[in-house]
Formats: C-alpha cells, structure tokens, sequence
C-alpha cells in the first residue's frame, strides 16, 4: 500500500476472544489499526482450541478466521507485573475492547472508570451476552441462547417445520459488526470533543435490532411479518437438488410463475387472487409447486423462472459457494500465510474499498509471537514470555 488505510495510528488493547470481539477487532485490524491481542498465557483464546486440539501447533482454522492482522500478547493477567504492563500499553492507545462478563475488567482495574482517569481519551468498547445492566446482564452471553431469547429461533418460514438453531453464529457476527459501528463512530465523536467514551453492544439487542421490520409491525399493527412465510417463497425439491423461489416485488407474480410451470393462471381463482388470499391459502399453493416442482430437473425450473423474472435461486453447499466464480471475483476467498500442513486460506472482507483493498500484513499469530516485539518498548522491566 502506498497510501495510509483508514486506521493507521488507531492502536487497539484486545482482549476478546471467541467470535462476538475478535470478528470486531480484525475489522479494525483489516483496515489498518494496530491491534494487540492480550491472551492467557499457554492457553490463549479459546478458539486456538476449537475443533480439538492442533498436534502441529499450527494455527487452528476457526482461530486464524478472526485474527489476522493481530499481533499476539501472552501475559500471566494475574500477576501485578502483567498487568502494569497492560496499563502502560493501554495510556498509549485509543481503544481497548472486551467481551467478558459484566465486572470482570474492573476485577482487574481496568473499568473504564479506572482507563479513563489514565487516558481520557480512551474508547472502551464491551460486547456482552445481554447488556451491561437488567436481570440478565450476568447471564452467559451465547450465540445460541441470543437466539433463542430475542425471539429469532421462535420466528419460522414455515409453523409446521421444527424450532431450530441456526447454523451458523449469526448473533455474534452481528453484534461484532455493531461494535465495529460504534468504535468507529467514537472515534469520530472524539475527534470533535477530545473524549473517549465506553461503548456497549450485546447479543441480544443485536438480534432484537436484526428484526427490526418484524417488531415495528408488531407493535404498530399487531401484524406477524415474517418474510420467509411469504406464500410464493419457498425452498422447493426437483428431480435433481433443491433451489429456493421469491414470488414478490411484481404486480402479479403467481400469474408468472403459472406460466414457468405451464399450468392456467391461479391467481384467477377466488382463493388466489390477491397476497391476502394466497397468504389465507399458503398451504393448497406450497403443494401446488412442491407437486410441479418434483416432475423436473433444478436446472429446468431455474431457466424457466428466470425467463419470466421470479427471484430464483440454486440451495448450494458452502463448498459450492467458497467455488463459485462470483466469489472469486469478489475477493472472498484471500491466503494469509503458510503452514508445513498448507496454506491458510479464509474469507475475505465484504467490505470493498477501492482505495484500501484488504491486505494481509500479519498472519493469524502464534500464541505469545510478539511478546518481545511488544513488551520491550515498554519501561524496563522483566518481560513475561509465553
């Protein structure tokens, strides 16, 4: 890079682990900030462990994919020495983010209480299961009791399928990406005033804010919107793989998607003429396509949907999607250093900046890689080394 990303000289104290603070910090990380990661000594994040432990010592897969462009300190948090170190990092830098329950940072006086009357200038950012105060606010935070509580798992495109966890850690992304929102929107409040502040997201109010439209019915119009329940979406099984149809945003889709499957107009029908009546009828209509449907091949149905401009779409595997050339074109799949097992490939930023395209300037680190690098711009004293 020639130019400056949009976060040099912003250095960041982290000490999150998991996926809700570290997807926020390697954003900071990504677009320039300077992120020191301070981990447990010998142990490190918890994700260094998932999917069991590495026998190699290389990186674990799930921990590289939310920590390049880290560096990595392994200190001893317990010992008076360690964490005067951390202070002295800390007078130094702008933000320090955490995801720990409620109390835990003061336990180790650094509050933001206690950062702010060392750096006044500091942003204290804390992603927490569901918020600094309430009945709730000592609760283990987790993806999928997020899920459950804020009425997300409750929520189904269809009252007959199972209640379900979602597959993927859908709360801690989003309330990762509202933490990025509000570091960055602090730093820009600091730039008018000279203040930092502490800045608050959890996942519950992350998956309450998710469902905005849906609550904002329900409180204006005591109205259920739930868009997957639409009567002419749906996911759908062909001869061949499944795919998923839209039937919105025309004047009269149904009469089109009769016409891709070839059969007369239902909308003609007093049961279907209008979004009222076929929502009232969801059921007869979802058999009507399930049945046409299954008589043909996935790549019939596409084609012909299409022809007639009804939202369609294939129901791929994620190994499908990580092959696909869009996703290559779009940059989503990077390399980030070399191990003797490989290559470590991860998902890319969706963000596409033209003047600051993602680069990877740091591997994901090895448990304690910098202790040295870090610790020895620091006052003279005895370095704690992983």
């Amino acid at each position: 890079m020639t130019q400056p990303l949009p976060l040099d000289g912003i250095k960041v104290i982290d000490f999150t682990q998991v996926m809700l603070g570290p997807s926020c910090t390697q954003v900071l990380a990504d677009y320039g900030a300077e992120v020191i990661k301070v981990e447990k000594e010998k142990i490190g994040d918890l994700s260094r462990w998932s999917l069991g432990a590495d026998p190699d010592g290389l990186n674990n897969p799930i921990f590289c994919s939310l920590n390049r462009n880290k560096k990595s300190l392994a200190l001893n948090l317990k010992s008076e020495e360690a964490r005067a170190q951390v202070l002295e990092l800390i007078d130094t830098a702008d933000v320090v983010v955490n995801n720990f329950r409620p109390g835990v940072m003061e336990r180790m006086g650094m509050g933001y209480a206690d950062l702010k009357k060392r750096n006044p200038g500091i942003i204290f950012a804390v992603g927490t299961g569901f918020g600094l105060e309430g009945p709730n606010k000592h609760k283990g935070g987790q993806d999928i009791l997020a899920q459950a509580m804020s009425g997300v798992m409750e929520r189904r495109s269809d009252p007959e399928l199972p209640r379900a966890i979602f597959s993927t850690a859908l709360c801690d992304y989003t309330a990762g990406m509202h933490l990025v929102q509000g570091v960055l929107l602090a730093i820009l409040q600091r730039q008018k005033t000279g203040e930092g502040q502490q800045v608050a997201v959890s996942l519950y109010s992350s998956m309450l804010a998710m469902q905005m439209q849906e609550a904002a019915a329900h409180m204006m119009r005591g109205r259920d919107l739930n868009w997957g329940a639409f009567p002419l979406t749906g996911v759908f099984e062909t001869t061949t793989e499944p795919f998923v149809m839209v039937g919105a945003f025309k004047e009269n889709p149904l009469r089109d998607i009769c016409t891709a499957i070839g059969i007369e107009d239902l909308s003609k029908e007093d049961r279907f003429r209008d979004f009222d009546a076929q929502a009232a009828h969801r059921a007869e209509l979802q058999a009507i396509f399930k049945r046409e449907f299954a008589k043909n091949s996935r790549e019939h149905w596409l084609q012909r949907l299409e022809e007639v401009d009804i939202l369609c779409a294939p129901v791929r595997t994620l190994a499908e999607a990580l092959d696909d050339e869009q996703t290559i074109v779009n940059n989503m799949v990077i390399e980030a250093g070399e191990t003797p097992a490989g290559k470590i490939r991860l998902v890319g930023s969706p963000i596409d900046m033209s003047a600051a395209p993602l680069t990877v300037r740091q591997a994901p680190p090895q448990l304690g890689e910098h202790n040295g690098e870090i610790l020895s711009g620091l006052a003279p004293k005895k370095a704690q080394v992983a």
